[in-house]
């Protein structure tokens, strides 16, 4: 058995009101091993999202973790300051978001915003940073990755904006990723190429994914 990359036990997640106190997730534990893909699945509203956000460190205030803890790699997280946890996240955490426009800069480049993310989280020269983001960008099934570059977000359509969104999440190799919704905007056939996508990347990168929908087609492919 290999042992697990990520730990969840008895997770609890609170939001203070003026009513009084909202448990949000209640108890929740599961763990995720290297190269596994964990399908989280419940209807709107049922904390899908919630969890993964917990895992990242990006509750929207007022919401805590109030009970149970998160654990990566064997050491807890969930208790980390946040200068800390940022590190965690971006370079061991990688995120993939429902909507790729709240993850991308509109006045960036996709070039700028992945050589960047790569140089804070790997110590490599801008040449060698560019040249890995064109390489994540060919990984991710973007053609002409060499010109495509130096475009900006609206100059993509939803899907390939999905896919370099995918490749910031893994421009630090993390070796987790929390995913949400990550085809939901997208056409079938682009939702299968995106999950054939997170299929290899989980056997060449050896990375973990939860995979969070509420499409029981996604799960079952």
């Amino acid at each position: 058995m290999t042992s697990a990359l990520l730990e969840v036990r008895h997770l609890r997640v609170e939001f203070p009101t003026r009513h009084g106190t909202l448990t949000a997730l209640d108890d929740i534990s599961f763990d995720i091993a290297p190269g596994e893909i964990l399908g989280v699945v419940g209807e709107s509203g049922a904390g899908k999202s919630l969890t993964g956000a917990a895992i990242i460190g990006l509750l929207d205030p007022p919401g805590r973790v109030a009970g149970g803890e998160i654990r990566f790699e064997g050491r807890r997280i969930d208790n980390l300051p946040y200068e800390e946890m940022r590190k965690v996240r971006g370079r061991s955490i990688g995120a993939i978001f429902q909507d790729p426009l709240t993850s991308l800069n509109p006045l960036y480049t996709i070039g700028q915003q992945l050589v960047e993310t790569i140089q804070t989280h790997l110590s490599v020269s801008a040449q060698e940073a560019r040249r890995r983001a064109v390489r994540l960008l060919e990984e991710t099934g973007i053609q002409a990755a060499e010109q495509r570059i130096d475009q900006y977000p609206h100059q993509f359509s939803g899907g390939m904006r999905q896919r370099v969104v995918i490749a910031l999440a893994l421009a630090a190799e993390p070796k987790l990723i929390v995913a949400d919704e990550p085809t939901t905007a997208l056409d079938v056939s682009i939702q299968a190429q995106i999950i054939s996508l997170l299929k290899r990347l989980c056997k060449d990168h050896g990375a973990a994914v939860m995979l969070v929908t509420h499409d029981m087609g996604v799960i079952a492919a």
